[in-house]
C-alpha cells in the first residue's frame, strides 16, 4: 500500500495505520496462499510430453492382435490376444516372417509376455493363470495363477512387472511367479489408469495406456510418470480398424533401439524419442 502525505498528512497516516492494523489478518492470509500457489500448481503439474521420429519400419501380421512383445538376440517374440487365435510366436524383424509359433488354447486371451533366463512368461486376460515356455522350443513348462487381471508384462535383471489395467503395478519374484510388491502409477498426484504392454527401458517402465497413442515413462519406485512419448499419427486411428490400437513395445538394449506397433498393425516401427 502506498501512503500520500502532505496538508493532510497526518490524518492520511493515522487512518493507513488503521486501515493495515483491520487488514493484517487478511494480508497474513494472502502471504500464505501465495506462498502456497507454487507447491500447489508444481503438484498438478504434469510430466513433459516428447515427441518421435521414425527411424525404420519393418512388416508385421496385420492379424496379429498384439498383446506382448519382446526383442532378444536379434529376434522379436510376440504375444497375441483374442480367444481362439491367442499365439506365442518368434518373429523375425526385418521381415515380419513367423519363425515359430504355438496355438494357446481357445479358452485363453493371450496377453503380455517377458523372457526370464531361458523361458518365456506369458499372462492371460481374465482367467488368472500365466503360462511358463521353454525358450528355444516353446514347450510349456508350468502354469501360475494371479488375482487380478492379466495384461502387460516386462523385467528388469532381478524381479517382473505386471499391469492389470488399472493404475498399479504389481512386481513379481522371477522364479516362483508371486507378488513382492507393488505401485500406483500417478502424473500430476493423477492415478494413470489402463496401464497396457510393459517394457523395462534403461531404468524406467514404459507402458502403453490403453486406446490412447502415449506411452507412459515411470519411474518404478515411486510409479511417478518421468514423460510422455506422443505416438499421434504414427498410424491413422481406424485405418485398419477401430480395434487395431497403439499396444507394443520392445527394446533392444545393446544397439539402444525402440519397437513399437499395435494390435492388428501391418507395420511395426523403429522410433526415435525427440525430447
Amino acid at each position: 500500500m502506498s501512503v500520500t502525505t502532505g496538508h493532510r498528512g497526518a490524518d492520511v497516516v493515522t487512518s493507513a495505520r488503521a486501515s493495515l492494523t483491520r487488514l493484517a489478518p487478511l494480508s497474513v492470509l494472502v502471504a500464505v496462499i501465495c506462498a502456497l500457489a507454487p507447491t500447489q500448481a508444481q503438484r498438478a503439474q504434469g510430466a513433459p510430453v516428447f515427441g518421435y521420429e521414425v527411424v525404420n519400419v519393418y512388416p508385421h501380421d496385420r492379424n496379429a492382435f498384439t498383446q506382448g512383445l519382446l526383442y532378444r538376440d536379434g529376434v522379436l517374440y510376440e504375444s497375441t490376444g483374442l480367444n481362439g487365435q491367442s499365439s506365442l510366436r518368434k518373429v523375425e524383424l526385418e521381415t515380419g516372417k513367423v519363425l515359430q509359433q504355438i496355438s494357446v488354447d481357445r479358452r485363453y486371451f493371450a496377453e503380455g509376455l517377458t523372457d526370464w533366463g531361458s523361458r518365456l512368461v506369458q499372462l492371460t486376460w481374465n482367467t488368472n493363470i500365466g503360462f511358463v515356455y521353454d525358450l528355444a522350443t516353446f514347450k510349456q513348462l508350468q502354469t501360475f495363477g494371479y488375482q487380478s487381471q492379466g495384461w502387460g508384462l516386462a523385467r528388469d535383471d532381478r524381479r517382473l512387472v505386471m499391469s492389470d489395467g488399472t493404475a498399479t503395478l504389481r512386481y513379481l519374484d522371477p522364479q516362483t511367479l508371486t507378488v513382492t510388491g507393488q505401485v500406483q502409477v500417478t502424473d500430476g498426484g493423477v492415478p494413470v489408469r489402463d496401464l497396457n504392454e510393459l517394457e523395462f527401458i534403461d531404468g524406467q517402465v514404459y507402458a502403453n495406456v490403453w486406446l490412447t497413442d502415449r506411452i507412459a515413462m515411470i519411474a518404478p519406485e515411486s510409479g511417478r510418470v518421468a514423460g510422455w512419448i506422443n505416438l499421434a499419427g504414427l498410424m491413422a486411428r481406424g485405418a485398419v480398424s477401430d480395434d487395431a490400437v497403439l499396444n507394443g513395445i520392445a527394446y533392444d538394449a545393446q544397439r539402444k533401439r525402440l519397437f513399437v506397433t499395435g494390435k492388428l498393425w501391418p507395420s511395426l516401427f523403429e522410433i526415435r524419442i525427440r525430447r
